[in-house]
């Protein structure tokens, strides 16, 4: 339904005779924060399935919640790669509680690499190691996030394209008058 309605704004944009542009997204730094963030989504989405297929048969009841994760990051992951700037908020909230969840949950991996525990197909040792990972991956990617939050990827400008002629209801140059507002 969403893109029904920008692909009519759009298609109304181009009947009018203007070209939208978004400044913000032609910079370099722009571009490579947005390509760091998608970047460490990914990355975070890798060390997750490791550590869930590594730790299957122990995870039990935090299995949805890492299964859960990796869905919701995958999604962000698509939707920042389209400049979608409003996942970046939730990006950096959900990577702050899954730094918690990593730093209270890898010492229990450190203490099944011992005798008489049940040992996971992964290595103990390397998957609190992988856990252990998860946050500065978390940390990076809520600063990275919130720079891009601020590097205003929304912002558009509308301009006139010269080849569409002049304005409907306008001599050449001069842009019809707008409509009244409510008072």
């Amino acid at each position: 339904m969403a893109s029904a309605i920008r692909e009519r704004e759009e298609a109304d944009r181009r009947a009018r005779g203007v070209i939208v542009t978004h400044p913000n997204r032609d910079k370099a730094v722009v571009q490579s924060t947005r390509v760091v963030v998608v970047l460490l989504l990914l990355v975070t989405v890798v060390l997750l399935l490791i550590n869930t297929i590594g730790g299957w048969s122990l995870l039990e009841g935090a299995l949805p919640i890492q299964l859960a994760f990796i869905l919701v990051y995958l999604l962000m992951a698509y939707y920042v790669s389209r400049w979608s700037r409003g996942v970046l908020p939730l990006g950096a909230g959900l990577a702050v509680l899954l730094a918690i969840f990593a730093l209270v949950g890898a010492p229990s991996w450190f203490d099944r690499n011992h005798a008489g525990f049940t040992q996971p197909t992964l290595n103990a040792g390397l998957l609190g190691v992988i856990t252990l990972l998860i946050v500065p991956v978390q940390i990076l990617l809520v600063v990275f996030a919130m720079r891009g939050f601020n590097q205003g990827w929304n912002v558009e400008l509308e301009r006139r394209d010269p080849s569409a002629g002049a304005p409907t209801g306008a001599s050449a140059g001069e842009y019809p008058d707008a409509p009244l507002l409510p008072a």
